[in-house]
């Protein structure tokens, strides 16, 4: 089944008068009630939050007033339906955006929210680092990753790890800070 203009057309005047997805399915037959509604999202048409639509001699009525109240209401008060189209692109503001590879990556913990000494050691440890690949880790060596992944110079540290943890001893302490001492920095 395909979407000819005849059919998008119906679909639209029908989603127009309220009726519900499962009824434009079955007049339009040949799609299921999800194709209609995939298509009414791809159309971008609204969500019509206010009517039922379950009852079609209860949308019937309803879709002759609505022409003339939209008529009414796009003339009269035009910021009253911008402000109802505006209100549904909310929530996909936020939603995380995904970093594809090769871009900056976020915000890090800052260095004042890392104990000193403990990055001390990781600077002097990742200097005697075996730099091993993903495919070279196994569970004994350490797993925490340096460098850019998306970059040829990314590699994981590879030291023995710390008893019970993923990481070398070193990165243990960047990782696994006591909380009391992360709640003293950040006063």
């Amino acid at each position: 089944m395909s979407w000819s203009d005849e059919r998008v057309e119906l679909l639209k005047k029908m989603w127009g008068e309220g009726q519900s997805a499962s009824q434009i399915a079955k007049e339009l037959g040949g799609v299921t009630r999800n194709a209609v509604i995939g298509k009414v999202h791809r159309l971008g048409l609204s969500n019509r939050s206010g009517s039922g639509g379950s009852d079609s001699s209860k949308a019937k009525p309803a879709a002759k007033a609505k022409p003339a109240a939209r008529a009414k209401a796009s003339k009269a008060e035009p910021k009253t339906e911008t402000t109802k189209e505006a209100a549904p692109a909310t929530p996909v503001s936020r939603v995380k955006a995904i970093i594809p590879a090769g871009q900056p990556l976020p915000p890090q913990p800052s260095a004042n929210e890392i104990d000193p000494e403990a990055l001390a050691k990781v600077n002097e440890i990742e200097k005697k680092a075996k730099k091993l690949s993903l495919m070279e880790l196994t569970e004994r060596t350490c797993k925490w990753p340096v460098g850019d992944p998306a970059t040829p110079d990314f590699w994981f540290c590879g030291l023995p790890v710390q008893s019970g943890k993923p990481y070398c001893e070193a990165h243990v302490g960047v990782a696994f800070q006591p909380m009391s001492s992360r709640r003293d920095r950040r006063r």
